[in-house]
């Protein structure tokens, strides 16, 4: 079966500050857009399968999901928000190791924690890449997480994609990799949570991204991975990348008037 849009990456389980667990993870949020846009989307992940198809309970009619087996699910403690959001590694499914390879129009390797596999090898018309999960790292049996450069092997999955995401609090990290994007022919968005995106072309011109003013946002979990899915979603199907640009923050602005996953806006809701 072809689908329209396949994420690849751990679904998480959040554990909140006020005690609850939530689903989370880039590839859950970047395929619930895909879906809200009109994808037929798939979550190809890896955890323990009986507990990722629970916290997925309530979008499995939205999206497909197909789960490698792993002896934990990742879980991440999450305290605070934007830049002041601190995690905590309590538990990791371990490298997505695919049973097999489904082929996709849009195809997005969206990494939470280091666990892609060293190449895809299903068919994609469109490759695009979030580069968050390319650069956490963290002490040897979990724990605090923090950003560094990702491996060397990391800098294959940039030089394969049409289009890279990264985070303002991110581009230090993962400079090398936007660079090798840029230099392959990829377009490059670095967001910045309310504030104004930059979009970067191969040629090497900047165009910015305003985004409309949102004086108290709710929450910002996932704001970035929903801004990548309507981009890739968008420049997929022949936007120019200022209209994608305009379409992906009024994504992500969506996304952060309220709390999750409902918070994601369909297409007719972001006109």
């Amino acid at each position: 079966m072809q689908y329209d849009y396949i994420t690849v990456g751990h679904v998480t389980i959040d554990m909140l500050a006020d005690g609850s667990r939530a689903a989370g993870g880039s590839a859950l949020y970047g395929a619930l857009q895909a879906s809200r846009l009109g994808c037929r989307s798939l979550i190809f992940t890896a955890g323990m399968p009986a507990e990722v198809r629970e916290v997925l309970a309530p979008h499995l009619e939205e999206v497909d999901v197909h789960v490698v087996p792993a002896a934990h699910t990742t879980t991440l403690e999450t305290r605070g928000a934007g830049a002041t959001r601190r995690q905590r590694l309590l538990a990791w499914a371990g490298p997505i190791v695919p049973d097999r390879w489904p082929s996709a129009k849009v195809l997005h390797l969206a990494p939470v924690a280091r666990e892609l596999p060293p190449r895809w090898r299903g068919d994609a018309a469109f490759r695009g890449l979030t580069a968050q999960g390319l650069a956490r790292q963290w002490p040897p049996g979990g724990g605090e997480v923090s950003l560094g450069a990702p491996a060397r092997e990391a800098l294959a999955y940039a030089g394969g994609c049409d289009a890279i995401v990264v985070s303002a609090r991110e581009r230090a990290s993962c400079a090398q990799l936007l660079e090798l994007a840029l230099e392959r022919g990829a377009l490059a968005a670095i967001t910045d949570g309310p504030r104004t995106s930059t979009i970067v072309l191969p040629s090497g011109e900047r165009l910015s991204a305003p985004v409309s003013p949102l004086a108290e946002p709710v929450e910002d979990l996932g704001a970035g991975d929903v801004f990548a899915a309507a981009l890739f979603v968008a420049l997929a199907q022949g936007a120019t990348p200022q209209a994608a640009g305009a379409l992906a923050n009024a994504a992500a602005r969506a996304r952060m008037q309220g709390r999750g996953p409902g918070a994601i806006a369909t297409r007719a809701e972001l006109g």
